[in-house]
Order: structure tokens, then C-alpha cells, then sequence
């Protein structure tokens, strides 16, 4: 086999071991759509994982590609991208996805992602390599996502206290069993607007680097577009029942007024960060705003322990990721010269 073949296979594998990224992205990340309406009676998690599976994939026909254009053009300068980066990229985010995965510990894939691609170009050309706008608008949503989920989930519990202040628990319940479908579906359309396009963004990368597209395509290929859709949907289908439990009954006990609320929340911070091109965590979106949900009917009413725990996730997951990467990296000289 000539070189140039033997390039082209590095190539289709990569693709696949993103895809595998994607796929279970959708598998770690089905908790953050699918927790509080499976926690609150609403659906049936067998429903639940369909339903959200479904608008992870329509998010395919509502969403511009500016988060896939972040990740592929927007973190690392021209010319620096090889398949060696994003073999280290992709394996020290999946390790990182394993790893929380296994504990039940709802972290970011976005940011593992994000501390792959950073720590396999540190290890081949120093940070000077690095995106520095692209990195920081990406650091910094890791606490503005889950503050403004925080605040709108508060807020929009506080505005439906006041609305059906007189409503009787009975209907108020009935209502929001209905209303928390459609939240829901609105949270599953944001994850899968933003986290999808996010394995877009790092197959343009590969392509753009071995020659395959161009630096100077506005978009990536359309097979890119459709098969990282449809494989978040099917990760998302098979779900990640570890995680459902610790964010739909560990952080706070949930109705179906405050998922409603929660989900919303999150929602309306996903399609505003999608909207600007950030890559944000999901998870980290709906964790603050279930906590900001929990917190307004009172301090106690959230087990601030669980959250903190979740928290230092947060904080470790880009670090942990790049120096796997990083390691990698160069495992990946060695199998791919």
C-alpha cells in the first residue's frame, strides 16, 4: 500500500473514532435532556430517550454551523492540524467521557473535546499554536452556561409561582406534565444543535489538514453535517443511566414545574450560545439550571455536596483530557509514520 492510500485509511479511521466520539457524546449527554422528565413521572425512560433522540437529529434544520466552525477553524492556527492532533485529541476526550461515564459523574464531552484538541497541540507546537479568542470564549461559557441556566431557571420558577400562585397543586401539576414535552423537546433541540456540530467541527479540521476540504469552505461536507446528527441521536437512544440518576434525583427532587423550568432554562442559554458560535456544555447548562430550580424553593432544597462534586468535574475535565491527549499524541507518531 502507497503512502498516499495508507493516508486516506488514517483518515476513514479517524472519521470513525469521531464518530464513536459523537456517538457517545449523545450516550454520556441523553441525562441532560432526558433526567428531569424521566425523574418526574412525565415520560417513560424508553419514551424519554426516543423523544429526545428525535430532536437531537431535526436540530440538524434549525441551527446554523457556527459551533463547527469554531472547533474547526476557530481554536488552533492554520497549518497546525495534523491526523496526529486529532488522534490525541479524540482518544484523550473519549478516556475522559469513559472514565465519568463509569462513576455516574455528569462532566462536559464538549470541554473534553476542547482539552483534547488543546493538549495534542501543546504537545506538538506549544500554546503559542492555540486559537487564543477561540480558547477563552470557550473557558469562560464553562461558568457562564451554568450561571445563566442558573438564573433563568430561577427566574422562570419565580414567574410561574407568581402565575399560578392560585392555582390548586392538582392543576398546576397536570398543566406542566403537558408544558415539560415541550421543554424538553426545546432542551434536546439545543443539545443536539450545539454538541453535533462540535464532531463537525473536528472530522473539518482532519479534512481541511490532509487536503480533502478546503480552509476556505464556508462549510464543512454535507455527509459530515447528516452522519454526526444521526450519531448523537443513536447515542442518545441508548442513553446513560448512570448519569440520568444523578442528575434527576441526586442534586435536587424535581416536579414537573420545575423541569419544566429547568429544561427551559438551559434551553433558551443553549440556543443563545449556539446562535454565537460557543461550544458550551450541556451538561454544565443543565446542572445549574436544575440547582437554580432547586435553590428558589430553598437552600436545603439542593444537595449542594452532589453539586460540588459535579463541580470539580468541571474544573478537572479540560486539564485531564489535554494531558491524555497530549500523552496521545505522541503514541500517535509512532503508530501513524
Amino acid at each position: 500500500m502507497d503512502s498516499v492510500q495508507t493516508a486516506f485509511w488514517v483518515v476513514v479511521l479517524l472519521v470513525v473514532l469521531a464518530v464513536a466520539f459523537d456517538f457517545m457524546n449523545g450516550f454520556h449527554d441523553a441525562a441532560n435532556s432526558i433526567a428531569t422528565v424521566v425523574s418526574t413521572g412525565v415520560l417513560k425512560p424508553q419514551q424519554a430517550v426516543l423523544f429526545a433522540a428525535f430532536f437531537n437529529v431535526v436540530a440538524i434544520f434549525l441551527f446554523q454551523l457556527k459551533v463547527a466552525a469554531t472547533i474547526g477553524k476557530g481554536i488552533v492556527m492554520p497549518g497546525v492540524v495534523d491526523h496526529h492532533v486529532v488522534f490525541g485529541a479524540l482518544i484523550g476526550a473519549i478516556f475522559w467521557n469513559i472514565v465519568t461515564w463509569w462513576y455516574g459523574i455528569p462532566s462536559s464531552s464538549s470541554h473534553a473535546l476542547i482539552g483534547g484538541i488543546v493538549g495534542a497541540v501543546i504537545a506538538k507546537a506549544g500554546a503559542g499554536a492555540l486559537i487564543g479568542a477561540g480558547v477563552l470564549k470557550t473557558v469562560a461559557f464553562i461558568f457562564v452556561s451554568p450561571l445563566l441556566g442558573f438564573l433563568l431557571g430561577s427566574l422562570l420558577m419565580v414567574l410561574v409561582a407568581h402565575l399560578f400562585r392560585r392555582a390548586s397543586p392538582l392543576l398546576v401539576d397536570n398543566w406542566f406534565r403537558r408544558l415539560q414535552l415541550v421543554s424538553a423537546g426545546l432542551y434536546s433541540l439545543g443539545h443536539g444543535g450545539n454538541d453535533a456540530q462540535k464532531t463537525i467541527g473536528i472530522i473539518w479540521m482532519l479534512l481541511i489538514a490532509a487536503g480533502y476540504s478546503s480552509a476556505n469552505d464556508k462549510l464543512p461536507p454535507t455527509w459530515t453535517i447528516w452522519v454526526c446528527y444521526i450519531a448523537i441521536g443513536l447515542g442518545t437512544m441508548f442513553g446513560g443511566w448512570r448519569i440520568v440518576k444523578t442528575m434527576g434525583q441526586k442534586i435536587t427532587k424535581l416536579k414537573p414545574v420545575g423541569g419544566f423550568c429547568a429544561e427551559t432554562g438551559g434551553a433558551l442559554t443553549l440556543f443563545l450560545a449556539t446562535a454565537l458560535g460557543i461550544p458550551v456544555s450541556t451538561t454544565h447548562t443543565i446542572t445549574g439550571a436544575i440547582v437554580g430550580v432547586g435553590s428558589v424553593r430553598s437552600a436545603s432544597a439542593v444537595r449542594w455536596g452532589v453539586a460540588g462534586n459535579i463541580v470539580w468535574a468541571w474544573i478537572f475535565t479540560i486539564p485531564a483530557s489535554a494531558f491524555v491527549a497530549g500523552i496521545f499524541y505522541w503514541i500517535g507518531l509512532k503508530l501513524f509514520t
